[in-house]
């Protein structure tokens, strides 16, 4: 069975450079599902090529530095995000593709551009396209691809590089459990394998026994997509909030789904279209019908009061929305937007996230990243209040913002909402969504 994507190195000659960069100068190309993202003209021989000739050592030795951050960390319009996710950075002054690489936690999505046509350039690459591939079929290609430059180096007598020392120690954090949490922690948080504070590290790891790890590493996550800005907040800070600016909450009142809903892996499945489908099935077992929901119904799927929605704590701050299970009829919601479809958005994630999630968790936090968590939350929102079979008959072909605006007033949701479903659906192009976050989560 042909692998979803790889990387083939044909070894070439080379009559330069370090020991390394000549045993492994190799025409490289870069395939997934068919379609090389490598291709592009060569200008010296004049004729397509789909390997150009390329430093293998130098992209395995990226790969295997930057493997934790691959792996995990969503996209993120942080400074500097680029440099662990962009194969252009790798410089050595090689013309490499512009690919991008970035993984929502199930999925890694390899966003190869087209580069400019320039004068005196002698490879331009010309495929734009976007592949999504499973993250474990993702770690396959790339073990087996530094593998396989590894064994170059030792039958050409290069031995204990700089590549096969960062890749044992990589091999050795993946298999250690304890380790492997901690690299995991700070590559959500967008740092580099121990450039992190230890005590953030061990203060997260302690808290996710008492909130969930799960609910940490999103916290993890969202203070990455800030670039640090954010601190990750603790289970103290957290259960202060929720006293001080929450609404009380039962959630062994809140609704449940009779059944799990059935999808195929999370894997081969895009986040937003599991959200969808277990909004739908919520909506069909609590017979909600197509239209909008109101905010005493709202309020009642999650345990908690009305007031929730249209009352504001002028004090609250936080950046992120979260429900708080803490037991004895004293569980919290507290909601971050001060707008009432936001607050009506931000509720319907934290009961999607609550439906999807696990069960042992306390913890459901509402944040600003595209791990697939929250891509599913947004999901679940979109679809439960504003269900997309109700949103294209009302529409009725007419795609215009002015549309969508009364559309989005019907069921009082955010515009954006109402596009988001369309590019989620393909009704729209991608490029109709003009916010960064939602763009980025779709």
């Amino acid at each position: 069975m042909k692998a979803a994507w790889e990387i083939t190195a044909g070894w070439e000659s080379l009559d330069r450079g370090s020991d390394e960069e000549r045993a492994c100068f190799a025409a490289l190309g870069i395939r997934a599902h068919s379609i090389w993202l490598t291709e592009g003209n060569d200008a010296i021989v004049n004729r397509l090529r789909q390997e150009p000739y390329l430093s293998a050592y130098d992209l395995a030795e990226w790969l295997a530095w930057n493997w934790w951050r691959l792996r995990w960390e969503p996209r993120s319009m942080a400074d500097g995000w680029d440099f662990s996710h962009r194969v252009t950075s790798i410089g050595g002054g090689y013309i490499w593709p512009d690919l991008t690489i970035f993984s929502d936690g199930e999925r890694t999505v390899l966003l190869s551009r087209a580069t400019p046509e320039r004068p005196q350039t002698p490879f331009r690459y010309i495929n734009q396209v976007a592949p999504v591939i499973s993250a474990l079929d993702f770690e396959r290609g790339v073990d087996d691809f530094v593998t396989r430059v590894i064994e170059r180096l030792d039958a050409m007598g290069i031995r204990d590089s700089n590549l096969a020392r960062i890749w044992r120690d990589v091999q050795e954090e993946r298999v250690d459990p304890e380790q492997g949490r901690r690299r995991k922690i700070e590559a959500l948080m967008g740092v580099d394998p121990d450039e992190s504070d230890p005590d953030v590290i061990e203060r997260v790891l302690a808290d996710a026994g008492r909130l969930g790890l799960g609910a940490m590493e999103e916290l993890a996550a969202d203070v990455g997509s800030s670039g640090g800005v954010r601190e990750v907040f603790s289970a103290d800070q957290l259960t202060e909030h929720a006293r001080r600016n929450g609404f009380a909450a039962a959630f062994g009142d809140a609704v449940q789904l009779a059944g799990a809903v059935t999808t195929p892996a999370r894997a081969q499945l895009p986040a937003w279209q599991l959200g969808a489908e277990a909004a739908k099935a919520l909506r069909t077992q609590e017979r909600l019908g197509c239209d909008a929901i109101d905010d005493a119904v709202l309020a009642a799927l999650m345990g908690v009061r009305a007031e929730a929605l249209t009352k504001t704590n002028a004090d609250a701050v936080l950046t992120i929305s979260f429900a708080l299970k803490q037991g004895a009829g004293d569980d919290r919601v507290l909601l971050r937007s001060r707008y009432a479809t936001g607050r009506r958005f931000e509720l319907a994630r934290l009961l999607g996230d609550r439906l999807l999630g696990k069960a042992g968790d306390a913890l459901y936090p509402a944040t600003r990243s595209t791990t697939y968590r929250q891509k599913a939350q947004r999901a679940f929102a979109a679809e439960l209040l504003s269900p997309f079979d109700e949103v294209t008959a009302m529409l009725d072909g007419d795609y215009s913002a002015e549309n969508q605006q009364e559309v989005a007033e019907h069921f009082k949701v955010s515009e954006m909402t109402i596009r988001t479903q369309l590019v989620n659906h393909r009704v729209l192009d991608r490029d109709e969504l003009e916010s960064g976050e939602f763009a980025l989560a779709a």
